[in-house]
Parts: structure tokens; sequence; C-alpha cells
């Protein structure tokens, strides 16, 4: 694990310009100012800064004329980013191998710290993992904010941004997820990949997260596993104004 690749995510939405790079007038969200500071800059300050990765790949199109002028390391990879998120992890588990930390360039909040508690606490055995943040967590640093909760029975939770691609079977789960982005606008498509009675059970409240991992490490042939993160900053990645603001807010605050 000491060795492990860092993936980051920099592209922008196929055929989409992003509202808030446009305002900021910059090519790509990844380049987006978080008080004075471009995202991109932050993400690779803290990956940089972390003892067990040992190195870091930044996708995003055209990558040569997208960071023109952008300060670099020398040790930074650039690839061009593929036409989806999935698509571009696959590309770099094909390249570089597992294990591979995936994370994007919006996680304009993320430390060190973060960065070792996530690979501390992996499940054992687990070929792939996400990063998720209890509601809980959350709201007891920001009572008001409003956020996107993957509800399951026993608890509301919000992404973070981080992925673990642990083992080669990863691929199985980083197809699965190639084939949903094709069927998104396809509802009963999607019904039949994911499972009419497990999609009912999330409906309703009904399904527990460990069964969620069981059922798609059932299609997907691979041990899931989850890392609940006890930093509330995990959970905030820049796609709103109102993200901005925050993420600004907890940057003055750590001075």
């Amino acid at each position: 694990m000491s060795g492990a690749t860092a993936l980051v995510l920099a592209g922008s939405r196929a055929g989409a310009a992003d509202p808030m790079a446009v305002a900021a007038g910059v090519s790509h969200k990844a380049l987006l100012p978080v008080a004075g500071v471009p995202m991109l800059a932050r993400v690779l300050e803290a990956l940089r800064d972390s003892p067990r990765i040992a190195r870091i790949v930044v996708m995003i199109e055209a990558p040569e004329r997208s960071l023109a002028g952008f300060p670099l390391e020398p040790d930074v990879l650039l690839r061009p980013a593929q036409p989806s998120p999935s698509l571009s992890v696959a590309a770099a588990l094909e390249e570089f191998g597992a294990p591979l930390l995936v994370t994007t360039a919006d996680h304009a909040l993320l430390t060190p710290a973060m960065v070792a508690e996530f690979m501390a606490d992996l499940p054992p055995g687990v070929d792939a993992a996400a990063g998720l943040a209890r509601s809980e967590v959350v709201l007891a640093a920001w009572p008001g904010t409003r956020r996107t909760w993957l509800r399951f029975r026993g608890g509301r939770f919000s992404g973070c941004n981080l992925f673990w691609m642990g083992t080669p079977r990863a691929a199985g789960v980083v197809e699965f997820w190639r084939r949903v982005e094709q069927q998104r606008k396809k509802p009963l498509a999607m019904v039949r990949m994911l499972g009419p009675w497990v999609l009912l059970r999330f409906a309703l409240g009904l399904l527990s997260l460990p069964q969620a991992l069981a059922a798609l490490g059932a299609r997907t042939g691979t041990r899931l596993g989850v890392v609940q993160m006890r930093f509330a900053e995990a959970a905030v990645d820049v796609d709103k104004p109102a993200d901005l603001e925050l993420a600004e807010a907890v940057l003055a605050r750590r001075g």
C-alpha cells in the first residue's frame, strides 16, 4: 500500500462548459481559484505530502494545453482525460495497475490527514472501496449545509470523492460503472443492471449499506467496502457557489 498511485480526475464533463469555470475565466473547473489558489494545486499538495502516495497522475483534456503555465512538480504525470470518469479510471488502472487511489480536482479541502485516515481504515482484503461521511459528522460541522445524501437503513451518507482500487479485480467495478454511465438516461436498463428488488429497497429506505455493498459486489465479482470518514471537510467538493463559499471559510479558519 506504501506504493499507491494517486489519480486526480481533472477533466470537464463532455459537451458542457462548467458555469463556475466560465464565471472565473478559467478553462477547467480544476483551475478555479479557492482562496486565491487553484483547486488542482491544493489537491496535488495534499497528495504530495501523503507518505503512502508514491506517484501522482493528473487526467485532463489536452494536458499540455490545458495546464500550460500551471506550476507542476516534475514527478506529476499527465495523461489525457477519457470521455467519462469511468473510462479515465479504467485507463489509469490499465497503465499503472493497482493499488490506485482516485480523487477529483475539485476536492479543494483535501489534506494529508484525510488521505492517511482513508488508507489506514480500508477494510482488509477489499478489491475496491469508497470514502463516505455520515450526515451526523457533516451536520455537526455545518448544521445548515445542503448536501446530496445516500439514504440507507441505518443512516445517511455523503460521498467524499475518495476511491480505492486495491486489486486488479477492481476493474470489474469500473466496468460496471461504465455501463451505468452509458445507461444513465435509460431507467429500465439501469433497473435490469442493478436489480429491481435492490432498487426498490433502496428507494424505500430499507436497504442497509452492507446489503448494498454485497449486492454490488455480487454483480461485479468483487469484495467492496467503505471507509467512514471522521473529517466533515472530506465531504466537500466545489460544485456550486455555496460550496466555494464554504471551502473558503474552512480555509480561512485553517489559517
